[in-house]
């Protein structure tokens, strides 16, 4: 269970108190020295993970560019991927040369 820091609003003290993700937000808690139960607000920390090295982001953890360049063709519009496709289609036998004419020879 996560460990959340609760504020006393009168007396600005702060306790940490154990809470299921379910929970509501505590409003009023007993206070740990004399009992009393008090308004409290949650109090909200930064988190204390740091995240360093590679293989956070998207770009980091891909390699090749089969996976990248599915995803940009399918954020293109219908008439920029058309000519993608059309470059992998075989091209037609080329016709072959023809003989050079006798006339040109002379």
């Amino acid at each position: 269970m996560p460990t959340y820091v609760y504020k006393f609003i009168d007396s600005g003290e702060t306790i940490e108190v154990q809470q299921a993700f379910t929970d509501d937000p505590f409003t009023e808690l007993a206070h740990p020295v004399d009992g009393t139960v008090k308004p409290v607000k949650k109090v909200f920390t930064p988190v204390g993970v740091s995240f360093k090295g590679g293989g956070f982001y998207k770009t980091d953890s891909r390699s090749g560019s089969s996976t990248s360049s599915a995803s940009t063709t399918a954020s293109k519009p219908a008439d920029t991927a058309a000519p993608a496709a059309a470059a992998t289609t075989p091209a037609a036998p080329a016709a072959p040369a023809a003989s050079p004419s006798p006339a040109a020879t002379t």
